[in-house]
């Protein structure tokens, strides 16, 4: 004979059930898509939509399938800078191979009321959130009187690496803008998963320019970070046959650091 539940009972042990089979998602956690040196290596099939990464987090940065451009997630909306240095708002249908995101909530807040270069920011980034070992993300809005920025063209296959990519980016020189800087500090041990130190993208207020930051100096602005504490997720593309073959042994420090630093 069937055991029958009271209404609120079944639902109660529905509830239950679905939350032991579903994964728990962090308030305070990373989610990212692939690793940094499969992008480096050419991985750049997209695996994930936007539609899919806006439920992990409605903050962050990454590329699009193709590495057509660059990624920039704030409050839950998407912009993608193409090579043509133009913002666009990409359909939450197109797909991502590399990004991170998060649920930003600032602990920290401070004012920049003085003219302040890239490795200033950085400092006062690294003084708000003193532990080095933890993702950071951050946010600065203000006014900015240089803002050097890059995005890289679509790709077509067979893919090259993304230091040959960058070699021929395009590089916008941004004057006396007003916009807003996101991104993320993280720790070194995520090295060959992510990138190690400081990964910035860029947005016009009045969405005429962006992309990913080589260079900058602020005027005057806020800066918001938010000292994230759990390592979450990290989904890798499980039907890519370029990524089950792709090179990840070898060491692209080095190359990682010109394409992200041009230089």
């Amino acid at each position: 004979m069937k055991r029958r539940y009271p209404p609120l009972i079944a639902i109660i042990i529905l509830a239950l059930f679905l939350t032991g089979c579903q994964p728990q998602i962090s308030r305070n956690g990373i989610t990212q898509v692939a690793t940094i040196d499969a992008l480096m290596a050419g991985v750049y099939d997209g695996h994930m939509t936007l539609k899919t990464l806006r439920s992990y987090g409605n903050f962050g940065i990454g590329t699009f399938e193709a590495l057509d451009g660059e990624m920039f997630l704030l409050d839950g909306e998407f912009y993608q800078v193409k090579a043509d240095g133009l913002v666009y708002l990409p359909s939450l249908e197109a797909r991502t191979p590399f990004a991170c995101v998060t649920r930003f909530s600032a602990d920290k807040k401070e004012n920049i009321d003085r003219p302040t270069g890239l490795l200033g920011l950085e400092e006062k980034i690294d003084a708000l959130a003193p532990e080095a070992n933890r993702f950071c993300a951050f946010i600065v809005r203000g006014d900015f009187s240089a803002v050097r920025t890059r995005s890289v063209p679509a790709q077509k296959k067979p893919y090259p690496p993304l230091a040959e990519v960058t070699k021929t980016q395009p590089v916008f020189e941004l004057k006396n803008v007003r916009g807003t800087l996101i991104g993320f500090r993280a720790p070194a041990f995520v090295k060959g998963i992510n990138v190690p130190g400081y990964h910035l993208h860029f947005l016009a207020d009045d969405l005429g320019s962006g992309g990913h930051v080589l260079d900058l100096t602020i005027t005057r602005g806020v800066l918001e970070a938010d000292t994230v504490h759990d390592w979450l997720n990290l989904y890798l593309p499980g039907d890519s046959k370029s990524f089950g073959t792709a090179d990840l042994k070898t060491d692209r420090s080095k190359e990682l650091k010109i394409v992200e630093q041009g230089k």
